[in-house]
């Protein structure tokens, strides 16, 4: 093969791998959740966090620090009202020791993500 189809091919190849990163990139971010929820989530898992002692003896579930998926399992529910979020919690490695959690909580966050509405529910799982 010649070097110029050896470079044609190069740059055909570069080209196609430019397209697809691009297109996963594309993708992703369509999965994404709005920046408004990613900021409700952090909220509402600092306050809880705080609200039941600290990091020192509370977790919140593993679902509180996935913001990227708009398939997060503590969201519940998105409406004018706000964001709803309900989730587990207990001692630090409740988790990944396959121990039961020791809290729940339901908590509603403001629709811009940035003030605590109500407490719906924290304390022993339901």
């Amino acid at each position: 093969m010649s070097r110029t189809k050896t470079i044609q091919r190069l740059l055909l190849v570069s080209a196609a791998i430019a397209l697809s990163s691009t297109a996963g990139t594309r993708a992703l971010a369509e999965e994404r959740i709005p920046v408004e929820a990613v900021r409700a989530i952090n909220l509402a898992r600092t306050y809880v966090v705080r609200l039941n002692g600290g990091l020192e003896v509370y977790r919140p579930a593993q679902c509180m620090f996935a913001t990227a998926s708009k398939s997060t399992p503590c969201l519940i529910s998105t409406d004018g009202e706000g964001f709803l979020l309900q989730f587990m919690g207990g001692p630090p490695a409740w988790q990944q020791t396959d121990s039961p959690p020791t809290m729940e909580t339901e908590i509603r966050i403001s629709p811009d993500g940035t003030e605590v509405v109500e407490i719906l529910y924290n304390g022993e799982p339901r």
